[in-house]
């Protein structure tokens, strides 16, 4: 049982046997540290968000709830062996490891509580599916932005209980995201930890959420709700006219900031000067919680964080937009997979139009999508590896100008410098995409603001084997982000340059005036030839060279 030292110390005898008789009365085993500690461990939200900087007692807030207030726990790490630490912490409170059984990863405790705790890993896509219909009254993720978002909205479904009075909730623990794949936990909480959220939240404050019928979580008000024909909520309804199931009960979720200063038993260990001592940007991270302090970028990193954060920032959609040049589409049908459509100006990206899966049924359909987004005679690139094809069979019989891309098929060009090869055409184009944003061009690429886009840009990684550069795979990159990239995808389309046909018509209409693209000189050596190299490749200044031309 924990008792705060420096409150214990200040106390007269008198007022310790006072406490004495009251912690005789509590059967409970451990108890909460007054602050946020308290505050979460008593916070009636549905999903309770703790933690912020290192040291402000996170698992020992896992162990409480899970001894004292729940009957069946599930406890996850990032992997599996990672949950060692609070099965120690566990028997410490308890002071034995009764009950427990490693082979089984499982605890039934045997006295001071009714618990049945159980221990899981995410060490692979798809050991979340597990635990598929085993439902738990408490449901902890431990440093859940080491986690795929896709897996821990999969064990929140689970968070239920058939015990009458049972109260169910899920504690997501964490501290600020070291990469980019974690930073899917700033938009999870993100009026309390994303500074430019509309409508920032105090910490405890609850808000309410659940998911549209295009699929999209949303944030509403906290009572019950239907949607009406156009996917708005309606809140004043008759619930004799609707079956259950169409009734939304939404859940609440909430956030506490925790830190090193709120937990007293580490104030008085060597760890405060431990936090003080690492380098930035942990120091800031995990000393005080700074969800602002950028991440490191792991070494094999296509595109710095900082490139692609620098082209949001400098995002600002004009009231006269210049023509549309090249419209990227990736296509999806049904599943979790998205259509995202990206429309290029420039080097002026608009707001990437996103269609969920379900909704694009067959071929026609999703090219009416995609037509709908485009303007002035604009270019679209699809990319048809499987169910992309039909639809640029349709688009073909329409007349729009329509270009298949395949990113599995051979590459057409070297890098800038004339000395490396790509793997493929998809390892080629993000490799354009990265010597787009790269701030020494000064291009000033525009992108827009979008938390999921810049994970999957910065989920992208690259090696030079020999003289040819690979870049990550779909499967890696899901692997890290728990999704299809499928806005990155639709970006690095929306960035091949063809010319419009409209260009290179003569004055009749009867042909072309060019012949096919020059191929790439990697002899070029000159700086000026460099320059107007560049300014082809990206489709600047003269016609020219085309990157995918055949």
């Amino acid at each position: 049982m924990q008792i705060d030292p420096i409150v214990l110390a200040k106390l007269t005898p008198e007022e310790r046997a006072e406490v004495d008789e009251l912690l005789r009365a509590d059967p409970r085993p451990w108890h909460p540290i007054n602050g946020p500690q308290s505050l979460a461990y008593e916070s009636p939200a549905d999903v309770t968000g703790y933690g912020g900087a290192g040291g402000g007692g996170k698992s020992d807030l896992i162990a409480g709830l899970s001894l004292c207030e729940h009957q069946r726990v599930l406890i996850v790490r990032r992997e599996k062996t990672q949950t060692a630490g609070l099965v120690q912490r566990l028997a410490q409170i308890i002071g034995s490891t009764d009950g427990y059984s490693a082979q089984n990863s499982r605890w039934q405790i045997p006295v001071g509580s009714r618990a049945l705790i159980e221990f899981g890993g995410l060490d692979h896509p798809g050991a979340e599916t597990a635990w598929q219909g085993r439902p738990h009254d408490l449901v902890a993720l431990d440093e859940a932005s080491e986690m795929r978002e896709d897996q821990v909205r999969y064990l929140l479904a689970w968070n239920r209980s058939t015990t009458p009075g049972q109260r169910c909730r899920a504690l997501l623990t964490f501290n600020p995201p070291r990469g980019p794949s974690g930073r899917w936990i700033v938009a999870f909480f993100g009026p309390w930890l994303d500074r430019a959220h509309p409508r920032p939240a105090e910490p405890g404050e609850l808000r309410y959420y659940t998911t549209d019928p295009k699929g999209n979580e949303i944030e509403v008000e906290g009572r019950p709700l239907v949607f009406d024909g156009g996917g708005q909520p309606v809140y004043d309804f008759d619930p004799r006219a609707f079956p259950p199931e169409k009734i939304i009960k939404p859940k609440s979720r909430t956030f506490f900031f925790a830190k090193v200063s709120d937990n007293p038993y580490l104030l008085s260990t060597d760890y405060v000067s431990q936090l003080q001592a690492l380098p930035e940007p942990l120091r800031s991270q995990l000393l005080f919680g700074d969800f602002d302090a950028d991440s490191v970028d792991e070494a094999d990193q296509l595109v710095p964080s900082a490139w692609v954060d620098a082209a949001m920032a400098r995002w600002s959609r004009p009231e006269k937009l210049p023509p549309m040049d090249s419209v990227g589409a990736d296509v999806a049908r049904g599943g979790k997979d998205q259509t995202c459509i990206a429309r290029r100006h420039g080097w002026f990206f608009d707001r990437l139009v996103m269609h969920p899966g379900v909704t694009c049924i067959d071929g026609p359909t999703t090219a009416g999508m995609i037509l709908a987004a485009t303007r002035d005679q604009a270019v679209v690139h699809v990319g048809v590896v499987g169910i992309g094809s039909s639809v640029y069979d349709f688009l073909r019989q329409t007349g729009v100008q329509v270009r298949p891309i395949n990113g599995s098929s051979s590459a057409t060009a070297l890098d800038r410098t004339g000395l490396l090869s790509f793997r493929n055409l998809r390892s080629q184009t993000y490799w354009r995409l990265r010597e787009l944003l790269d701030p020494s061009n000064g291009l000033h690429v525009q992108l827009p603001p979008d938390e999921d886009l810049r994970a999957e840009l910065c989920a992208l990684s690259w090696r030079v084997t020999g003289k040819t550069i690979y870049v990550s795979s779909r499967d890696e990159v899901i692997a890290k982000v728990g999704r299809s990239p499928d806005r990155a995808a639709a970006l690095a389309l929306a960035l091949i340059h063809t010319e419009k046909r409209s260009n290179i018509l003569d004055d009749r209409g009867l042909g072309l005036l060019r012949s096919r693209p020059a191929r790439y000189d990697p002899f070029a050596r000159s700086r000026q030839q460099e320059r107007q190299r560049t300014l082809r490749d990206f489709g600047l200044g003269e016609r020219g060279y085309d990157p995918f031309g055949r």
